[in-house]
């Protein structure tokens, strides 16, 4: 390492750090206009509630004493609201302008936080800004940069060795595995309003794969080890896991602990799309900045490889544009929020009640956005996969897997090659896909008939576990929380449905496919080692044979890394080959 390397790693810890720290570092202070934001009713509910209990004109150190005092305002003045309309709502008003339902509570107090942040955060949020993205981008930037001196190809260099990309013990692995989804269900029957059932059910059917893939393995002749970790403990990438899931915990659940950090981003977000920032802003301005940072990463490692290039440049192109960009634009010219890339069951929100009408109250383009979603659903997705597998999305266009192939590259060896992790995958993956389809389902029905009761379960306490267990905890919490842990792809790998649906296509249905020369293939096992997705490439090149996998990406990795030419990534009808194996004992015709 160098000094500009070493220059630029000092830079972006700096910045990590006050991005860290600065919500120690705001004060708060509760008062009238605090509340300006509410809905009238609630507004002066809520002011009685601050004034009785003495919180009115108060100071407060963080987050969390506000946000504490706040609630507490908001529960008193939802009871006495709801007592108050026993003898009538005033005229003029439906009944929730007036009562304050629960889900009002998130949104009122980010926006009070907002208005009662004091000190120089508040003053000079461009100034803090420039010091945590600014400085490390920059500082990302001087220890990346320099890689393009470096000699081209990709190089055994301690992968195995370095305490943030050596992986975990299996047990230790295994330990965070199971605190991360026990701590989620065990969340999940609060979040679900104390609902016993679906944590329940959760549970037993984690049992059942679990079984069920125990089971089979017992009758598995030479299977090979469980866990292709090796036995190291990387207590840097342990932390850096950690960081993640803490910060994934207070995005999707504890936003209000985030506020400083909204601040900062909210000039960017006025110029954008003339609103005030949110978590959600916060999170695709983070998200799209990794993704360039990091993209420039992925291009100095694979800069022989002209595909990596492209790919590389397909995914920030699409998170910058598509993602970030032309919907906050969207919002600006008051057209309805859209990522023109994001397909269900991916975007699993996008058949709820609320989005379709929304779409159709738009006009002409949200009725466009809605007949676009559902002509790339119905027949892109099909199509586009036959012709060229499920690489066009996974590698070229999704967020999920660019963000996977920039910031989760150097994990991508970590991925579980075991038999074992093959068969919880099959089961999870499309376990989840099953799961999706049928919520949407119930959602709607619950659309064109009115009734959220579908046969003994209930459409909105079905999409709401789905969007607390799938689309916050796996998607972003073991998803990305793990990237350090078992690998870039554990979402794409394991949870996602979009991913399992374009897989069922290219498995049974797609002129796409990774061909082997066996005859060249020295056996140093970099395929293998490098696949995000855990497959062990390398068994397929020594028999000669193609690999037409569901869960295979495209990404060419696989290839790029080796050394003798031996893969190869290609669209077209399949060519019957005659694939022999030669041992010293005798010679067998394998297809």
């Amino acid at each position: 390492m160098n000094l500009i390397q070493k220059t630029g790693l000092a830079l972006f810890c700096i910045a990590l750090l006050i991005f860290t720290l600065l919500p120690a570092f705001t004060s708060y202070e509760l008062n009238e206009k605090s509340i300006q934001h509410l809905k009238p009713a609630h507004k002066e509910a809520v002011q009685q509630s601050l004034k009785a209990e003495g919180s009115i004109r108060q100071s407060f150190g963080s987050t969390f004493s506000y946000a504490s005092a706040f609630k507490s305002a908001l529960k008193s003045a939802q009871k006495d609201l709801e007592q108050k309309a026993k003898s009538g709502i005033p005229k003029g008003l439906d009944e929730w302008d007036y009562k304050l339902g629960d889900w009002e509570f998130k949104n009122y107090l980010n926006g009070a936080l907002q208005s009662s942040s004091r000190g120089p955060l508040k003053n000079k949020p461009m100034l803090f800004l420039l010091l945590t993205f600014g400085l490390a981008t920059l500082g990302g930037l001087l220890y990346i940069l320099p890689k393009f001196r470096e000699t081209e190809g990709i190089k055994n260099d301690g992968i195995y060795h370095s305490s943030m990309t050596r992986g975990l013990r299996l047990n230790v692995r295994s330990i965070m595995l199971v605190l991360t989804l026990g701590g989620t269900i065990a969340y999940g029957f609060f979040y679900m309003n104390k609902n016993l059932f679906w944590p329940l059910i959760t549970v037993a059917i984690a049992l059942l794969i679990i079984a069920l893939v125990f089971f089979s393995e017992r009758k598995t002749p030479g299977k090979p080890a469980r866990s292709a970790s090796p036995n190291f403990t990387a207590w840097l990438g342990l932390f850096t896991g950690f960081y993640l899931i803490v910060f994934y915990i207070l995005l999707y659940w504890y936003p209000e602990h985030m506020n400083p950090w909204i601040q900062m981003v909210d000039p960017v977000s006025r110029m954008l799309n003339g609103k005030g920032a949110s978590q959600w802003f916060l999170y695709g301005f983070l998200y799209t900045v990794v993704v360039l940072v990091m993209g420039v990463r992925m291009i100095a490692k694979y800069r022989h490889n002209n595909y990596q290039i492209l790919r590389t440049f397909s995914v920030m192109f699409f998170q910058t544009g598509f993602a970030f960009l032309l919907p906050e634009i969207l919002v600006r010219l008051n057209q309805p929020w859209f990522d023109f890339k994001n397909i269900w069951p991916l975007n699993y929100t996008f058949f709820f009640d609320w989005n379709i009408k929304q779409l159709i109250e738009s006009g002409g383009l949200g009725i466009f956005m809605l007949v676009w979603g559902i002509v790339l659903t119905v027949i892109g997705v099909p199509v586009i996969t036959y012709f060229f597998g499920k690489r066009w999305y996974c590698s070229w266009v999704c967020g999920c897997g660019g963000l996977a192939e920039t910031l989760g590259d150097p994990y991508r060896q970590l991925s579980d090659k075991s038999l074992r992790a093959w068969k919880y995958e099959r089961y999870i993956i499309h376990g989840v896909l099953v799961f999706a389809v049928g919520m949407t389902a119930m959602v709607l029905y619950t659309y064109f008939t009115g009734s959220t009761q579908v046969l003994l379960f209930n459409s909105e306490v079905v999409r709401s576990w789905y969007g607390f267990l799938i689309g916050a905890a796996f998607a972003g919490i073991v998803g990305t929380g793990f990237y350090p842990l078992m690998g870039n792809r554990t979402w794409c790998r394991f949870g996602c449905p979009l991913a399992a649906y374009l897989g069922l296509v290219q498995r049974f249905k797609s002129r796409f496919r990774i061909t082997t020369n066996g005859g060249q293939c020295i056996s140093c096992g970099n395929c293998s080692t490098y696949c995000e997705m855990g497959i062990d490439v390398r068994a397929y090149a020594q028999k000669g044979q193609n690999i037409v996998r569901s869960s295979c990406v495209g990404c060419g990795i696989c290839a790029a890394v080796c050394p003798r030419g031996v893969l190869k990534l290609e669209n077209g009808p399949d060519k019957e080959r005659t694939v022999i194996h030669i041992s010293r004992d005798e010679v067998k015709i394998l297809s």
